[in-house]
């Protein structure tokens, strides 16, 4: 009984917790998939405290919801692990910077945390180009790549070092684009950096694989409370191009 009682407080809890974060993110941020996601994981939690003790009677369902949360944390855990996993050598031609979130003009704190890494690159190798990717959302008064931009010349980077791609609306799309850029600027070929955050890492090697390009990658660390939003809008895109990749061909599932 007394398991009982500690088990549905916390439920209620850690859920009224989330909860609060995703209306935080609803306000704050873009509204995209993964606060939706992470609100309906919410209140699922908030209902499992709230009705625990009629659904703690249903064995099937509570071996369910074990075994889910069982294979979100281990998703969860190999997509920080492999997201963390630096591997560029520093000899790199390009760096290419997946566009994110703008609000306005502006970009996201996501996004920053990108161009930040990006310029530290720059900064270190000055013979390499940077491409910025991104089109404009529904939520953006200007491309992605345009704010990207600005932000990486305050930061001292000069102009005829950014290469644009404005015309994306998807990760795949971010890298397809700017593999028809590269194969034109670099027609000898060329070595390529990816940079995105630790979350987004796995699936945008994957994809850039699967677009013709070849490239190691940097992380970008993800503020801790846009995690939870971004690993489970994360966990099902992984999914998706599993099952299905955006040019029908098959996607190896782990190894680089």
């Amino acid at each position: 009984m007394r398991f009982k009682g500690i088990g549905r407080k916390f439920a209620v809890f850690a859920g009224g917790a989330l909860l609060i974060n995703t209306l935080l993110l609803a306000i704050t941020t873009n509204f995209n998939l993964g606060v939706v996601i992470e609100g309906l994981v919410a209140l699922a939690i908030v209902g499992y405290g709230v009705f625990w003790e009629r659904l703690h009677r249903l064995k099937a369902l509570n071996i369910a919801a074990i075994a889910i949360c069982g294979v979100i944390i281990c998703f969860v855990a190999f997509l920080a692990i492999y997201g963390t996993n630096d591997n560029t050598l520093g000899d790199e031609d390009v760096v290419i910077v997946l566009g994110a979130g703008v609000r306005g003009e502006s970009v996201s704190l996501t996004l920053a945390r990108r161009l930040d890494k990006a310029a530290d690159y720059l900064a270190k190798h000055e013979r390499a180009v940077v491409v910025v990717s991104g089109g404009m959302g529904a939520q953006e008064d200007i491309t992605e790549a345009l704010a990207m931009e600005r932000y990486l010349v305050d930061k001292g980077i000069s102009s005829e070092k950014i290469i644009k791609e404005e015309n994306s609306t998807s990760t795949f799309e971010n890298l397809k684009f700017t593999e028809a850029i590269l194969n034109e600027r670099f027609p000898n070929g060329y070595t390529a950096a990816l940079v995105t955050n630790d979350f987004h890492i796995y699936r945008a090697t994957k994809l850039a694989r699967l677009a013709g390009i070849s490239a190691r990658h940097i992380s970008a660390r993800t503020e801790w409370y846009i995690q939870p939003a971004c690993y489970l809008r994360e966990i099902l895109a992984v999914m998706k191009m599993w099952i299905f990749p955006p040019n029908g061909a098959a996607v190896e599932m782990i190894g680089e």
